[in-house]
């Protein structure tokens, strides 16, 4: 389907979309200047998602002449299609679930009904949902970024400049591989058992609504889904070889943040089951029935569930890319790549989810724009070794910089900045604070769920050295904190103190430095 000189708007680019994904011979989508046989491109992005996008929208705008090539029939990847945006819709569930569970039959609250909070409520909700997303980026990529595409074919790489898709035959100076990844399922027996779903199989395929649940694995999807589905109702608990918060995908997690938001998990109900090993997922009539285990202790136990979610981590799609073109990855199959995003192989570069650092679309846009800039001949690097981090339970939780454990083991005047603080039989549980827009119901009623922050700060220089947070709202802030405190100036608590704060704000960090910046030596708060 050429659709070069049609306009579709939103609504006809929902129904392409839609009768392309359920009908699996449907016809690629070409949008292209010509029919490419003549045609060098400055650089072929296989893959459509935010860092082939973004990065292939740069080129563009730079003078070049980017072609994505995308299997789906739509732009934007997996992140509005199964991932990034499902689980921020369940996680702000969650959210409203949790305060009306809270305050059920308390001041206009009705009493809590739990038979109305239902999974399949959720994803039907985003299952109708997504397509507008989707529409969106075929439809401004194509109007107001002027970029070609080839969506609804799969690309196969024949070399470091040559690429086929659609049967057409398409050649560029340059390869960005952006095929994305997907979840990897452990090496447990039983697995293939219905009623056993990762976050893509989730959105895609549950058809009944769950009771109970087993989450393999600590990462941050099993943290997040699993507070969304305690939220509705079903009873979960989460199965993890290491402490939570404390896996390697993670960095600078602080401990008394790790303990605020694990120990508050386990106050709404949630079994957690740390430095526990899955042995396998027994079923009746094809059907999971439970999941045995073995604990810390070596013992071994049954949990009965009629649900199983896995969040184990995921692999880059890499293995044809590897076949073509030879190029290195690591040892757990990722593209390994320079600052620039060049791979092993000239001229091919690799971004997003195809290389290591955290699977954030921070890190896959500016890759896609790192890759771009290169190839038009710029120099420039992009390092995302340092960068902010958040995760949902049913609080937002955010983070950035170093942990006060983490600082104590570089400089000797380590200052705190806390609220709540943590002083000697102060009885915290009647502390309000913090509290800001999000928790002021809980500060009134509740006290001990309004929220958790620290702020670590290096007492000579005066620097910021990281932030901490639990509540509502403060997430935003923490991309510019990243920003100012790894300026080459730094970020000093006595700027920090000088900030005009929008009062009730969730970031305190504002007004409590302003409470200790007179101090010439500076003294914990």
């Amino acid at each position: 389907m050429d659709i070069r000189h049609q306009h579709p708007n939103l609504g006809e680019w929902i129904e392409l979309i839609d009768d392309a994904m359920t009908d699996p011979s449907s016809e690629p989508i070409l949008n292209l200047v010509d029919d490419g046989s003549e045609v060098e491109y400055d650089a072929i992005f296989i893959g459509g998602g935010a860092g082939g996008r973004f990065g292939a929208a740069y080129m563009k705008a730079m003078g070049g002449r980017p072609l994505i090539i995308d299997a789906w029939p739509f732009l934007g990847g997996s992140c509005p299609h199964q991932a990034c945006v499902p689980h921020h819709l369940f996680s702000e569930a969650a959210e409203e679930l949790d305060r009306m569970r809270w305050f059920s039959d308390e001041l206009f609250f009705p009493k809590f009904d739990a038979d109305r909070a239902r999974i399949l409520d959720l994803i039907n909700l985003f299952r109708a949902g997504r397509g507008s997303a989707h529409a969106f980026m075929n439809w401004q990529t194509k109007e107001q970024l002027d970029v070609e595409y080839v969506l609804n074919a799969h690309a196969t790489i024949v070399d470091a400049t040559t690429v086929t898709a659609a049967g057409r035959t398409f050649k560029a100076r340059n390869l960005v591989l952006g095929m994305g990844a997907r979840p990897v399922w452990p090496d447990i027996p039983g697995l293939d058992l219905a009623g056993v779903h990762d976050f893509v199989t989730l959105v895609e395929e549950l058809d009944y609504e769950p009771k109970t649940c087993v989450i393999i694995g600590g990462s941050k999807v099993a943290m997040e889904y699993g507070a969304f589905f305690h939220a509705t109702g079903c009873t979960t608990t989460i199965v993890s070889r290491s402490p939570l918060m404390r896996t390697k995908s993670l960095h600078h997690i602080d401990e008394d943040l790790r303990q605020y938001v694990v120990g508050g998990m386990r106050k709404r109900g949630m079994t957690i089951l740390e430095g526990t090993h899955p042995v396998q997922v027994n079923g009746e009539d094809g059907h999971v029935t439970s999941v045995t285990v073995r604990l810390e202790t070596g013992e071994e136990v049954d949990l009965p569930t009629d649900f199983v979610f896995l969040g184990t981590g995921e692999r880059p799609l890499v293995q044809q890319a590897q076949e073509a073109l030879g190029i290195q990855v690591n040892d757990v199959g990722r593209v390994v790549v320079n600052h620039r995003m060049q791979s092993s192989v000239p001229g091919v570069y690799a971004i997003g989810d195809m290389i290591d650092g955290p699977m954030e679309m921070f890190k896959a846009r500016k890759s896609g724009v790192t890759a771009a800039r290169n190839i038009m001949g710029e120099d420039l690097e992009f390092d995302f070794t340092e960068y902010p981090d958040s995760l949902h339970t049913t609080y937002e939780v955010s983070w950035v910089g170093l942990t006060e454990a983490e600082a104590r083991e570089v400089y000797d005047d380590v200052i705190i900045i806390q609220m709540p603080p943590t002083v000697k039989d102060l009885d915290t549980e009647n502390l309000p604070l913090p509290c800001a827009e999000g928790t002021m119901l809980y500060a009134f009623s509740k006290p001990e769920l309004s929220g958790f922050q620290k702020l670590v700060v290096d007492g000579d220089s005066r620097k910021v050295l990281g932030a901490h947070h639990v509540g509502y709202g403060a997430k935003d802030a923490f991309q510019y904190l990243d920003y100012l405190i790894h300026r080459p100036e730094g970020l000093t608590i006595d700027t920090l103190g000088w900030m005009n704060e929008l009062f009730l704000n969730p970031e305190h960090f504002v007004q409590l430095s302003r409470l200790r910046a007179g101090n010439a030596n500076l003294r914990n708060l």
